[in-house]
Formats: structure tokens, sequence, C-alpha cells
């Protein structure tokens, strides 16, 4: 399993494998005005917990995306703990999760 410098340092120089991409979105999920889109990222046999928060404000479209030391076994286990992490997230930040008007962004 590569660590966080190997692939830091992968990325710096060019190197790019499958893991490198962005995640596959599993199904949108509505909370609070806001959708969460589960994307898990697959790590050896285990799946970190990982997601995007969506708000929509007229035409435009905010984005906060989230990865967590969580891993579990399934990507299904993942999609699940992923979707209850943002809720999580949503409920702690609550306005100030998209405070800074930013269209894109980690939380």
């Amino acid at each position: 399993m590569p660590s966080f410098v190997s692939r830091l340092l992968k990325s710096l120089s060019g190197g790019s494998s499958a893991g490198d991409r962005p995640a596959e979105r599993g199904e949108a999920v509505a909370y609070k005005e806001l959708v969460i889109h589960p994307a898990p990222e697959r790590e050896g046999n285990q799946w970190r917990v990982a997601g995007v928060i969506v708000k929509q404000s007229g035409n435009d479209e905010m984005e906060r995306i989230f990865t967590r030391a969580d891993t579990v076994a399934t990507r299904e286990e993942a999609e699940s703990l992923s979707v209850r992490k943002a809720r999580q997230i949503i409920d702690e930040r609550g306005a100030a999760l998209f405070g800074d008007g930013e269209a894109t962004g980690r939380t």
C-alpha cells in the first residue's frame, strides 16, 4: 500500500496510476438542501471513506471534497460510512462549510 508521501512524490514527479484518478461517485443522497456523493477510494484491499458535498446556488454549483482516515472492507460499507460522515460534517459546519464562496475546496 503506497504511503501518503510516496503518492505525493509520484504526483509531483508526473507519475500516475489508476489510484491517482478521482474516485467514482456513488448514488447522490439529499441532506439539508445539499447533495452528498459518496466517493470511496480503493487502497489495497480496503476502501477509504471519502466523498463530495455539493451545494446548488442558482445556476452555480459549489462542492467540498472530504477524505477520512476510516477504512472498511467493502465499497458498500465505505459508501454508507461516507454518507454518515458527510452528514456529520454538514451538521457540525453548517453555513460555514461554503462560507468562503469558492466553487471547490476541501473540508
